[in-house]
This record gives structure tokens, C-alpha cells and sequence, in this order.
């Protein structure tokens, strides 16, 4: 239960940190504080062999490099439609920085494991991944630019406005805008015809 608490605050740091730095910097220490609070307490308390001073020291920069990768790997892939960009560099970082972690903390593996065909797979994976998530980023950017356009003028409701005031003379020939195309009847205040676009 440690594990998964610390790895779930970091992943919200990583990913929300350009938000508010100071915040999500206490939030991802708290993090890093609990996943090696179980780091310590299984693989040293509960443990039925414990590891030698410097195995212990490897073992818990491991866990602490660990936390970060999958917290980049968790909150990449969660929020990657609300941080399309960061999360697409996130999650590749993530898978990488995972696998050299938990290559590292395993007492069977060495970095020979790093650099055979296993450590390949993770790197192609994580390229595969990167290039794949870029490119639906680019394609979300741009389907927010063809929808985020806006029409200048005023809207209905004013135009409706403006043209109900009794006695509001109709506007300059020399303005602009669909109201200068549209008569109205200075007694009433109502148009003489349909409206003009």
C-alpha cells in the first residue's frame, strides 16, 4: 500500500508541477518519503535476508529512481489528454527510467541486463511510444486550432437589442456590420424586412 500512495503522489507532481512548482515540489517529496518508507520496511524489516550496507545504500536509490519512473510513467499516461506535450516526453522517460530502477534493485539482475536484448526491448518501446505520443499530441493541437476560432461582431442577442429600442436611429451609412444593411422604422424601432447578411 506504500508503494502504490508514494508512486500515486509523484505521479501527480510530475505531471502538475508547471501548475504550481511549490506545491507539487512538497506533494512529490511526501511521495519519495512514503515509497521509501516501504522500501524500508520490506526489503529491510520484513525481509528474511537483509542486504549489506552497500547493497542497502543501491537498493534505496533504486526505490527512490524507481518511484520517479513510474510516477512519470503513471501520470503521463493519465493526464496525457489534459498535458498532451509533457506527457508524451513523460512516458517514454518513465518506461526507461523504470526498467534501469528495477534493474538495479532486483539482487539477481546486473547491468549486463541494461544492455542485452531485454534493455533493447524497453528502448524500442520507448521510442515507439514517444514518436506515437508526439504525434497524437500534434494531432490534438491541431484539432483545437481548427475549432478554437472565434467570429468578431456582436452577438444576437445584442443586435436583437439594439434593433427593438423605440426611437434608436439606424446606424451611419459609413459603419460596418450587418446592422448598417438592415432598415428600421424610427416610430417603432422594428425592421422593415428580414434580416441582412
Amino acid at each position: 500500500m506504500l508503494y502504490f500512495v508514494g508512486a500515486g503522489l509523484i505521479s501527480g507532481a510530475v505531471v502538475h508541477h508547471p501548475l504550481d512548482p511549490a506545491r507539487y515540489t512538497k506533494i512529490a517529496i511526501i511521495g519519495v518519503l512514503v515509497f521509501l518508507a516501504a522500501t524500508v520496511v520490506n526489503e529491510f524489516l520484513l525481509a528474511v535476508d537483509r542486504p549489506a550496507p552497500p547493497r542497502a545504500i543501491l537498493v534505496i536509490a533504486a526505490s527512490l529512481l524507481l518511484s520517479f519512473g513510474i510516477g512519470m510513467l503513471s501520470g503521463g499516461l493519465q493526464h496525457f489528454a489534459d498535458f498532451p506535450d509533457r506527457s508524451a516526453t513523460l512516458v517514454p522517460l518513465g518506461i526507461t527510467v523504470s526498467f534501469i530502477a528495477f534493474v538495479l534493485k532486483d539482487a539477481d539482475s546486473s547491468w549486463r541486463h541494461v544492455f542485452g536484448p531485454l534493455g533493447l526491448a524497453v528502448l524500442l518501446t520507448a521510442a515507439v511510444s514517444f514518436f506515437g505520443l508526439r504525434a497524437a499530441a500534434d494531432g490534438m493541437a491541431e484539432t483545437s486550432g481548427e475549432s478554437g476560432h472565434s467570429h468578431g461582431g456582436g452577438t444576437e442577442q445584442e443586435t436583437t437589442e439594439h434593433d427593438t429600442k423605440v426611437g434608436t436611429p439606424a446606424p451611419a451609412s459609413g459603419s460596418s456590420g450587418p446592422e448598417s444593411s438592415v432598415p428600421t422604422d424610427a416610430k417603432s424601432g422594428h425592421e422593415k424586412d428580414g434580416h441582412g447578411h
